[in-house]
């Protein structure tokens, strides 16, 4: 990976990955600190999706027109804005969830213009033969730092409260923002006409071409708004209230899936992913091992060793998925066509924090957790079996053996 310019980005991006990976941790936290009920937290996680939603596809197209450098580095002086905002409102114990809501929207739009940017910006900064090695090192970073970042969280929130968490970000963010200049790109692909309309139209276009592309996002639809129900409403919820796993224990549970990831990056910086898609969704199924462990016993050490396995299949799938659609889809559109993919993926999440928040009193959080482990893994497994994505190969270009 010797390229300049990938050098750069990978630096701002690592920076960011590594000051960022206690917030969510914190955030969650800081919601219960001002309210400890589980509806005010998927409030909040409901915000950051929605707005989220509402302008991924603006953020595709804007992604695919302007400088994808220049669109994240916008966005984190916006992301500054806001997460500022949140640790002085912590400092002084003057935020409520009402404001907290209003941030994390700012927030999700943020989100919205940087995820499409991050997936059509690798390509340009690296050749076919490299691509998955390109994926992996950066998952290995994303991993390697939930390793730590969620225990020192954990610890950090106990202890100094969870504005600190936030302060870190800030200098992340603050860093980030002129290594990004260094990234030099080509011009956008286009006439420099810019119609939003038309632009949706061709992304479409090439999103709906493609069954495997559509197969999978449809299963991600219902998976993701489970993952961020059980996971990430319902599991905070039982750690803080539960003596089995505590909050320090979370903490655990979490870095043990970085681990997973961690060890899984190494393996695929090696040995690349003949059938990315397939071997992919069957990774994603072992998520439902962490979480049907969660409801039915949540001991650390047994739901961290689960979580670990599953985050090895997380691992599998993020860079079979990546690697599959930057080696299918035209560079010039591939953030459009990534937004597209973002929207169905994301579009029931804000349900899903919505119904689990709700689920958890009104039923045993135990039974809930089971059921939706179950549901999970049929889901996945079943998606590994359409044809499309059971026979999806890789480009021949970057099979070459590194």
């Amino acid at each position: 990976m010797g390229d300049r310019n990938f050098r750069w980005f990978f630096l701002a991006r690592a920076i960011t990955m590594i000051t960022g990976s206690m917030s969510s941790i914190a955030l969650a936290f800081a919601v219960l600190e001002i309210d400890n009920h589980p509806v005010s937290l998927s409030l909040v996680l409901t915000a950051f999706t929605v707005a989220n939603v509402v302008f991924v596809l603006f953020g595709g197209v804007v992604a695919d027109r302007l400088p994808r450098a220049l669109v994240i580095q916008a966005c984190y002086v916006l992301d500054l804005l806001s997460i500022g905002t949140i640790a002085y409102l912590l400092f002084t114990h003057t935020a409520t969830i009402p404001v907290m809501v209003a941030l994390a929207a700012v927030n999700g739009a943020s989100t919205a213009f940087v995820l499409p940017a991050m997936q059509g910006i690798i390509p340009q900064l690296t050749r076919p033969e490299t691509l998955q090695q390109a994926n992996a090192m950066l998952s290995f970073v994303r991993s390697a730092v939930t390793i730590g970042g969620p225990v020192i969280a954990g610890i950090l929130v106990t202890t100094a409260g969870p504005a600190w968490a936030m302060v870190v970000q800030l200098i992340g963010w603050l860093s980030a923002i002129p290594i990004l200049a260094m990234v030099k790109l080509p011009p956008p692909v286009g006439d420099g006409r810019f119609s939003l309309f038309a632009d949706l139209r061709i992304g479409w276009t090439e999103f709906w071409s493609r069954s495997w592309l559509y197969a999978v996002v449809l299963a991600f639809m219902i998976m993701n708004a489970i993952h961020v129900g059980a996971w990430g409403v319902v599991g905070p919820y039982i750690a803080k209230n539960d003596e089995r796993l505590g909050i320090a224990g979370w903490g655990w549970v979490v870095s043990a899936e970085g681990v997973g990831v961690l060890l899984m990056t190494l393996v695929l910086m090696w040995f690349p992913l003949r059938r990315p898609l397939r071997m992919g969704m069957i990774g994603i199924s072992l998520f439902a091992i962490p979480l049907t462990m969660l409801g039915a016993h949540p001991a650390v050490v047994l739901v961290a060793i689960a979580a670990l396995l599953a985050g090895a299949g997380a691992e599998v799938f993020s860079t079979g998925w990546s690697v599959a659609m930057m080696e299918n889809i035209p560079t010039d559109k591939l953030s459009r066509v990534s937004s597209y993919d973002m929207l169905g993926s994301f579009v029931v999440m804000p349900i899903g924090t919505l119904v689990y928040g709700w689920l958890i009193t009104r039923a045993d959080p135990a039974v809930v957790l089971v059921t939706s482990g179950i549901l999970y893994a049929v889901i996945a497994v079943g998606t590994a079996f359409v044809p499309s994505v059971w026979r999806m190969g890789r480009v021949e270009a970057a099979t070459v053996s590194h």
